[in-house]
């Protein structure tokens, strides 16, 4: 196997970077794959974007009369559904607005890994913002190796998960400060300082770690019932507990 190649662009105000191991790591082939994967998550940016005055989003919310487009369905949808999962902790609506970035990350890298799952006989480790979807082509390949961030010194790790297939998010207030609040109450959770979900999809990971970080104090407890995901939390005294939801779907 080669050595692994690395690219990032700063797409919808994150840092989305991809590495490649294998038999297409560095090629041309590989390097038009992650060109048409930047440019599809821009034009996720275009619709969505809410630092935009021209996206779909930005419009909506000023009250512009606007066509809903197809793409805008499908996120509504995750976003109801994660609504309903989370019992009211996690909810898009802002008053009369919406606020999508808690589903349009973890749903974008993951729809955009597709094209990267077409370079055979590659692993792949796709970031969005530190939260990954990745996968190796053979089970005899080393895993990717994913380093939690200390919530409170983000010089260091807590922990350092293996991957073989499957996606890891964490959502904490390192980066964004206090940007998540429970739905039912308006206010930021008390007591938990990070939460990272392990799961086979990126869209779900993510979903589920905004969603329990807002559940503040029954983040594990909740997490617990979530099937074929684990992870870990990192409360505010600096414990950190791990924690596995059940197998069967």
């Amino acid at each position: 196997m080669t050595g692994t190649w690395r690219a990032v662009e700063q797409v919808m105000g994150l840092p989305i970077s991809v590495a490649l191991r294998g038999r297409h790591a560095g090629t041309t082939t590989a390097a038009g794959v992650w060109a048409a994967v930047v440019a599809e998550l821009r034009e996720v940016d275009a619709v969505f974007s809410s630092y935009r005055p021209d996206s779909w989003l930005s419009r909506r919310n000023r009250g512009e009369r606007v066509a809903t487009p197809a793409v805008v369905e499908e996120v509504l949808g995750l976003a109801e559904e994660a609504r309903v999962q989370s019992d009211g902790a996690f909810d898009v609506r802002r008053g009369g607005g919406l606020d999508l970035d808690g589903v349009v990350k973890g749903w974008a890298v993951q729809r955009v890994s597709r094209r990267l799952r077409e370079l055979d006989d590659t692993d792949c480790c796709l970031s969005g913002g530190g939260d990954l979807v990745c996968w190796t082509a053979a089970p005899d390949r080393d895993p990717w190796q994913v380093g939690i961030e200390d919530p409170f010194d983000p010089q260091r790790l807590v922990a350092r998960v293996p991957v073989r297939t499957g996606a890891v998010a964490t959502s904490g207030t390192v980066h964004r400060g206090a940007h998540i609040v429970d739905a039912r109450t308006g206010h930021a959770p008390a007591g938990v300082a990070s939460v990272t979900v392990v799961g086979p999809d990126l869209t779900w990971a993510d979903l589920d770690a905004t969603a329990a970080f807002a559940r503040g104090a029954d983040a594990v407890s909740w997490l617990r019932t979530r099937p074929r995901r684990s992870g870990l939390v990192v409360w505010e005294d600096g414990r950190v507990e791990t924690w596995a939801g059940p197998l069967a779907p």
